[in-house]
Parts: structure tokens; sequence; C-alpha cells
């Protein structure tokens, strides 16, 4: 795999870093037909599936259970904390997760493979790493099968190659590493804080308010949207809406890198609600035909398909942009705030109200006429401003955290470059 394998390195393959003396130590997990859907359970043995194994990182959200005698029948492809799991399939193929030790032991579905480590010889941590760095999963990708969704086997896997300093060395890599991904860890804690933080301050300033002069509103009143202040209007969302149009249809031929006009496309928004405008495509168009589609600062923007209902707010850029076919694009009134807008339609309640105007099955589609239905508590604009303000402030500080977080993962990436190459040597202490 390398000809130029660093001094006191060694080549391997991944099988050589296996317990010999466990004989499931490299394995895969069961057949789809010897885990079934019947087989879970509400508590019991904790299957690890796909959506568990992150990039690096053990997702705990995603939980199934099966029952202790199906997991002891299926021995072979139990996982036990420490442990290594890889993923045979997904986006990226071969990603890697030490298993934590949440519970005493876990089942595999299908398509996790375990990999329990000869500690005499490798650091588990190091490998892990090794697995998730870029020349492993390069190897990964180029054993794999599928295009729009990659897979690789148990016997591809086993015999891909890296390179490996001894344990000492290996452990203190291990070391370094594992300080960045604690700072990593504890960034993305305060990120969850402030979404959680975020979530709550939005759901009570929505329904409740922040008052007049100060004061909180004591008096509320029944209504069509649920209990609101005695002094909020219910409005339609079209009674606010000076005019509406879709995006502008054009050959996706001529998006160009020196286009002059810009694009917004429905990929382009998530439910961070954060167009990244320094990656949406620019297309070579003819002014004079698309100038009257040019978006103005403020504008509301909403996915119509796909992943219907999505709201930002367009914020001027240097160079003229439209909204691409599939979003529709809304000019507001005076009376509102365009982001206080975009905040109410973003929250849960609202969200649930504009799927239900949506038609279609799974693919769904929203209609400019149908959103105009759409019926919305309204503050007076003074609120509103103050209201958008609050959130903002979170906002900004959810923006530092993940600039940080960003600056983390780069650091990471840059250390594993270095240092699971060899290109960079560590210092072993002479003492343990």
């Amino acid at each position: 795999m390398n000809d130029l394998v660093p001094e006191g390195w060694t080549n391997y393959r991944i099988r050589d870093v296996a317990d010999t003396s466990d004989r499931y130590s490299f394995t895969g997990g069961p057949f789809g037909s010897d885990l079934k859907s019947e087989d879970y359970t509400n508590n019991g043995v904790r299957i690890i599936q796909l959506q568990n194994i992150g990039d690096g990182h053990f997702k705990n959200k995603y939980k199934i259970y099966t029952s202790e005698e199906k997991a002891d029948a299926l021995h072979s492809c139990n996982i036990y904390p420490g442990d290594i799991i890889l993923s045979k399939m997904g986006d990226p193929v071969a990603r890697a997760v030490i298993i934590p030790s949440i519970s005493n032991r876990y089942l595999m579905a299908s398509d996790g493979i375990r990999l329990s480590i000869n500690k005499s010889r490798f650091d588990t941590k190091f490998v892990h790493d090794m697995i998730n760095s870029v020349p492993f999963r390069n190897q990964a990708e180029m054993n794999s099968t599928g295009s729009t969704r990659k897979r690789i086997g148990l016997t591809q896997l086993r015999e891909l190659e890296f390179i490996c300093p001894p344990l000492p060395e290996q452990q203190k890599i291990a070391k370094i590493l594992t300080s960045v991904d604690d700072v990593i860890e504890k960034t993305q804690a305060q990120i969850d804080k402030l979404k959680d933080l975020k979530t709550g301050m939005m759901q009570e300033l929505l329904t409740r308010g922040v008052g007049v002069d100060g004061k909180p509103h004591t008096e509320f009143k029944d209504s069509p949207v649920g209990r609101i202040p005695v002094g909020w209007e219910v409005v339609t969302f079209g009674s606010i809406t000076l005019e509406s149009a879709f995006g502008p249809r054009f050959s996706s031929n001529e998006y160009a890198l020196d286009g002059n006009i810009g694009c917004i496309r429905t990929t382009d928004m998530d439910e961070n609600w954060d167009i990244d405008y320094s990656t949406t495509p620019r297309a070579r168009l003819k002014f004079e035909e698309f100038e009257k589609h040019f978006l103005e600062d403020g504008d509301l923007l909403v996915t119509r398909s796909g992943t219907c209902g999505l709201v930002d707010v367009f914020k001027k850029q240097s160079i003229p942009m439209v909204a691409a076919a599939f979003l529709i694009r809304f000019r507001l009134n005076e009376t509102v705030n365009p982001y206080f807008i975009r905040y109410l339609m973003m929250s849960s309640d609202i969200q649930e109200k504009i799927q239900n105007l949506a038609s279609g099955g799974v693919q769904k589609n929203l209609s400019g006429t149908n959103l105009k239905t759409l019926a919305l508590p309204k503050p007076d604009i003074n609120e509103q401003n103050k209201i958008v303000e609050i959130i903002e402030s979170i906002n900004r500080r959810l923006l530092a955290a993940k600039i940080k977080q960003h600056s983390n993962k780069n650091l990471k990436k840059a250390l594993m470059q270095d240092l699971l190459t060899g290109k960079v040597r560590v210092k072993v202490d002479s003492q343990p």
C-alpha cells in the first residue's frame, strides 16, 4: 500500500489487528432473515443499526431492542463495549465507531461489522481513527460496490491495508487525538444546549410574546391558532403578502462558474435555516429576461416540493439572485417582520399545519394558494421586532459555537493526516 513506510512502522492488513483468541473478533452482523422486525422488543438487548454508526461518533438517538433469547441465539453477532463497529454501507462506507459502555452487550444489525482488537499489539483508539482516516477510507471506497450507495463486504474489508507504529507510539497518538475529541464533544454539547434553548425560547416567545413596555402579557384568549395574548391578531398568510411567484425555470446547462446571476435551490435550504450563499450556484442568463425574478432583501422563500414547507429569508447579496423553480417567493407587507414570520412558520405547530396543506403522497407539493390560507398569530410590529432580536441573539451564540466546532474538526483532520501517516512523529516517554 505504501512504499514510504516511516522508520519503525509496519504495513498491516486490517485483519491483523483482530484478537485471535476470540473466534468472532472480526465478523459481520446476521443475515436479514435471522433478525426481522417481529424480533424487535421494547427492551432487552439493544440492536446497533447503521443509524447509530456516525462518522467517528456513536449516535445514541436511535434505539431498538430484541430479547435476551434472540441475542443469545445470534451470539456470533453480539458486540461489546470497547469493540469497534464498522458500517458495510452508507455514506461514508466503512466508517467506524467505538461501542460505548451504555450496556453490557449489544446485537449488531445486518450491515454492521464487529472488530475486537488484539490489545497486546494495537491501541483501539488508534485503529478506530486510522479506519476513519482519508487513506483507509479511500481504499474502502475503491473496494466497494454500487454507484448510488456504496457497499463493502467483510471479505474485501479484511484485506485493506494500513501502516502502524509500535504500541507505545500508537497510544501517544491516540492520546493526542482523544484530547481533540474531548474539545469537539464539549463544543457539540454547547451547540446542543443552545439548540434546546432556542427551541424552548421560540415556543415561549411565539405563543406568549414578550409583553408591552417590559411587562409580560397577563391576559390570553382562545383563537383558531390556540391560546394567544389578548392584544394579538389572527391573520392569514395571504393577508400579509404583497405578491408571490414561483421561481423561474431554466436549463441546468445554464449553470456556470462565471454566471452573472446567483440561484437558490431547494437543496440550499434545510431545517437549520441557513442558506450558504457562498455555495449556491451561478447561472449565465439574460439579465432582461430574469430581472423581474430578482430577489429583494427580506423576501420569504418557501420550498414547495420534496421537503416542502422549509422557510428562510433572503439576505441581499453582491450579485442579483433568483429562487429556483421549486421555491415560492413571497414579498410581505410592512406590518410584519419577515424573520418573525420565518420563525413562526418553522415552529412545530405551524409546520404541522403547513404539511396538512400540501398535496400528494410520498412526494408532497405545496401551492402558494393553499399556503396563503394558513392562519397565523400576529403581534404588533414592535413586539415582533423584540421577539426576533431575542431569537437572533441565541442564533449569534449558536453560530459562534458552530464556527468553533468547524475549526476543531479541521484541526483533527490535519492532526490525523500528520500523525496517522507518520509524517509527524511523536515523542514517546521512556517511562509508562
